[in-house]
């Protein structure tokens, strides 16, 4: 089947077998929040971006997967919920990037900043930090050649618009983070939002003017 990245609460994954990586993407909560698990295909290890809420669909989404990382992509209550009982269920390594960390409810065994790698299996993520949403927002970007360039964006990019902001000076910060650092990736870049449907940079790109005067 194709993946298109439309999940429901209650629903099934959604899944997206890449040459290197699987992308599983659930949706959980009456936020309706999106959880992925990412499977490297040579080792097993596996990789979830944002321990949101209800444990039970998670483990079921990790299965028998060797979970080695979860990393939280920032401090807000819904994406974390079901972070100590992952991680207790697990053992997996937590990873947020040390402006979110302490909003977290558990330790962080790893803070990343701008610039910095996570690994899953022989794949690579790489951090970006987008500052406004939260001031430790993370977005993880994967690489993967042929099957094209994935980025992770937390609640920093939907499709239609940025994250919200609360004040004037977090919104232009944020707006500048994400044209000088998510949008010089290609057209077909695809991302997976924090809630609701993926888009990809190319189909926002038209709209970054209009973002940047409306304010929000």
């Amino acid at each position: 089947m194709t993946y298109t990245g439309d999940v429901e609460v209650g629903g099934p994954a959604d899944r997206r077998e890449l040459p290197g990586l699987t992308i599983s993407k659930v949706a959980v909560s009456e936020m309706a929040n999106n959880a992925y698990l990412l499977q490297d295909a040579a080792t097993g290890q596996a990789l979830l971006v944002d321990a949101a809420a209800e444990p039970d669909v998670l483990r079921a989404l990790i299965g028998d997967a060797d979970l080695r990382t979860v990393v939280t992509t920032h401090g807000h209550w819904d994406h974390h919920r079901a972070l100590p009982d992952v991680v207790a269920a697990t053992g997996a390594t937590t990873v947020a990037h040390a402006a979110d960390a302490g909003d977290l409810p558990v330790a962080v065994d790893r803070t990343v900043a701008h610039g910095d790698t996570v690994e899953v299996g022989e794949q690579v993520l790489e951090v970006v930090h987008l500052r406004g949403h939260t001031p430790g927002s993370i977005a993880l970007v994967w690489r993967g050649g042929d099957a094209g360039t994935h980025v992770f964006t937390g609640d920093s990019l939907f499709p239609g618009g940025l994250g919200r902001t609360t004040s004037p000076e977090d919104f232009t910060s944020l707006m500048d983070d994400l044209e000088s650092r998510l949008f010089v990736l290609p057209d077909d870049t695809w991302f997976y939002p924090g809630h609701g449907k993926d888009s990809t940079i190319g189909n926002e790109r038209p709209q970054l003017a209009e973002w940047r005067a409306r304010g929000w």
